[in-house]
């Protein structure tokens, strides 16, 4: 990699535009190095003549990014990329951002495990009745439970402490298989359905691939016990909607919790809005914030200045 000039000018497309510039203005070393020359919120705004290095929404940048000839680096503000990989253009470097989600998902997927756990909804429902009723209702420690997680990333091995903090077992799921630390066991995606029979309470972390397209589908979930807490916060893409529907409606599995659909904004009339033994939230189970992001970015930035391999790195073959 060659750089062009001793000033890096950096463009950049998201609806966080403006904190983006600001976060990165203030944390840069050396102001007079670095030069924002556009922050827009829309791909209408960007002028892509300009673009060689492009701070930007995946979204937002596929719209625009064929017309960004002279484009080297595109650093993402999200840590999958499926607008981008899904493209023809791969002649420039693409990377991500990784190692500020697991502490938000560690959160969002405990906090509903044990709302299962400890039984929350039955005392809520309780206290709600008139008159209000005084109940023991049944429980179902997470203590001796098998997690299981779809894929074996960064996010999913931040989990890991929790789940152990809870004596559980952890197994994951990954292309290869290959031992990943803090895992009890790791399966290939060949062994899926081996993956899903042992499992009690199973998140699904993977990237949105071509290869994981579908695959949690009517099997994966005939699979699972009939106890377990299904949760989705990788990619909507993965699941087959009415596999995920049968199989609730059937007695099949305990709850899912959704962070992630097909199509988002999930359309109002879709099932799972109403479904008693689903939980919607709006793709917001590890959102990052403009100061992380830029964080990564002045990272990277750094590196790139000073020719050194840039961090999250994506493969445009492996689609992650």
């Amino acid at each position: 990699m060659s750089i062009q000039s001793p000033t890096l000018n950096v463009s950049i497309l998201s609806k966080d535009a403006n904190a983006l510039a600001k976060e990165i203005t203030n944390t840069w070393a050396e102001p007079t190095s670095l030069h924002i020359c556009q922050a827009v919120t829309t791909s209408e705004q960007i002028n892509p003549d300009e673009v060689e290095v492009l701070l930007a929404d995946p979204n937002l940048a596929a719209k625009v990014i064929d017309q960004c000839t002279g484009l080297k680096w595109c650093q993402s503000t999200w840590a999958g990329n499926a607008p981008l990989l899904n493209l023809d253009k791969s002649d420039y470097i693409l990377t991500g951002v990784k190692g500020v989600f697991g502490k938000l998902m560690r959160e969002y997927v405990f906090a509903y495990l044990l709302q299962y756990a400890r039984n929350i909804p039955a005392f809520a429902h309780n206290q709600n009745h008139q008159p209000p009723i005084w109940k023991e209702s049944p429980r179902a420690p997470l203590t001796g439970k098998t997690f299981g997680i779809l894929g074996a990333g960064s996010i999913a091995q931040a989990l890991i402490p929790v789940a152990k903090s809870f004596e559980m077992k952890v197994i994951g799921l990954s292309r290869s298989g290959q031992a990943v630390e803090g895992f009890d066991n790791v399966y290939a995606a060949t062994d899926l359905l081996k993956f899903a029979q042992e499992v009690d309470h199973v998140v699904n972390l993977m990237p949105d691939t071509p290869a994981t397209t579908g695959v949690l589908d009517q099997a994966f979930f005939e699979a699972l016990k009939p106890h377990s807490v299904f949760i989705n916060a990788g990619r909507g893409s993965a699941m087959v909607d009415d596999a995920l529907l049968n199989a609730l409606n059937s007695g099949q599995l305990q709850a899912a919790v959704l962070d992630v659909f097909t199509q988002e904004p999930l359309p109002e009339q879709h099932p799972f809005w109403r479904h008693p033994k689903v939980v919607v939230t709006a793709h917001t189970a590890a959102v990052s914030s403009p100061e992380d992001v830029a964080g990564v970015f002045v990272t990277n930035a750094t590196r790139y200045m000073t020719n050194e391999p840039l961090l999250y790195q994506f493969d445009f073959n492996k689609g992650y």
